[in-house]
């Protein structure tokens, strides 16, 4: 017997269609009124703080932003070089640890996952002082690797690969290359990590944002100027005494933001089809 298709209601979809375009412009609108206001002036943003209408002062933010000791090339390359390598780190050695935990079978599996749930409790706050403390003593303030190595125990992005693997990798498909005398990290590399591409992809953007908008820890591990990435650059644009150039701020805000827009437009197909593969299998 041939199943009616139950069509959705006109005015059912035409509600949610609106809502959907109203939630979409609201979530835009912020970047857009960023975006607008790097080109105005300070005057005119603290006459009039939403506009629609670009100004004619990008130039002169620009020159006022340099003057500040402000590098934006600089700031470019030493955030990048932080986010691209505490992201890869993230990424590969989360979804390492998550493979060990669903492929192998040893006694404190569980245990272990266990202990990697209750570091998840643990602010990293709390263990701010101790790591500034011992990255004094090893002679490793002023140097990258301290914001990327850490980067390697992520104990959220362990909890979603594992959960993404449970039902994505069939371990007949790992007894299968083992059989055919592949080594395990060529197992790793070359079978798992293509069947993880979506979540890796999604974890990516997450982890890359992080890693770029953090400020807290570059701010007491980098006392040198040319090691400043982009969001302690424009923590410092606070102005003199008696004026703020708002207008610079904003745009080194969009200048700050935007890698991140690239990031995610870079990854968003993988992740679409990983929703789309979800739903096919489900």
């Amino acid at each position: 017997m041939n199943k009616k298709v139950r069509r959705a209601n006109p005015v059912v979809m035409t509600i949610i269609y609106i809502l959907c375009i109203i939630l979409a412009i609201m979530s835009v609108m912020p970047f857009v009124i960023m975006i607008i206001n790097s080109t105005r002036s300070t005057t005119e943003i603290q006459q009039h703080a939403i506009s629609l209408i670009p100004s004619t002062y990008l130039m002169k933010n620009f020159a006022v932003l340099t003057g500040k000791s402000f590098n934006p090339v600089k700031g470019f390359i030493n955030s990048i070089i932080v986010a691209t390598g505490a992201t890869a780190c993230t990424v590969y050695f989360s979804t390492l640890t998550a493979y060990a935990l669903v492929v192998y079978k040893w006694k404190l599996r569980d245990g272990f996952f266990t202990f990697i749930m209750a570091v998840m409790m643990i602010p990293s706050q709390v263990v701010s002082i101790g790591f500034y403390q011992f990255m004094y003593k090893i002679h490793l303030t002023n140097n990258f690797l301290p914001l990327i190595l850490p980067a390697i125990a992520a104990p959220t992005v362990v909890f979603f690969m594992r959960q993404f693997m449970l039902p994505s990798l069939h371990i007949d498909i790992i007894n299968s290359a083992r059989i055919d005398g592949a080594k395990e990290f060529y197992t790793f590399n070359r079978i798992v990590l293509p069947i993880m591409k979506p979540a890796i992809a999604t974890q990516a953007i997450f982890a890359f944002v992080t890693s770029w908008n953090r400020l807290f820890e570059p701010m007491i591990l980098l006392t040198k100027q040319e090691l400043y990435t982009m969001p302690m650059m424009v923590s410092l644009l606070k102005g003199d005494i008696y004026k703020t150039e708002f207008g610079s701020i904003y745009l080194g805000l969009t200048l700050t933001v935007l890698p991140l827009f690239i990031v995610y437009f870079l990854l968003s197909k993988y992740i679409i089809a990983g929703v789309a593969l979800g739903g096919v299998k489900g």
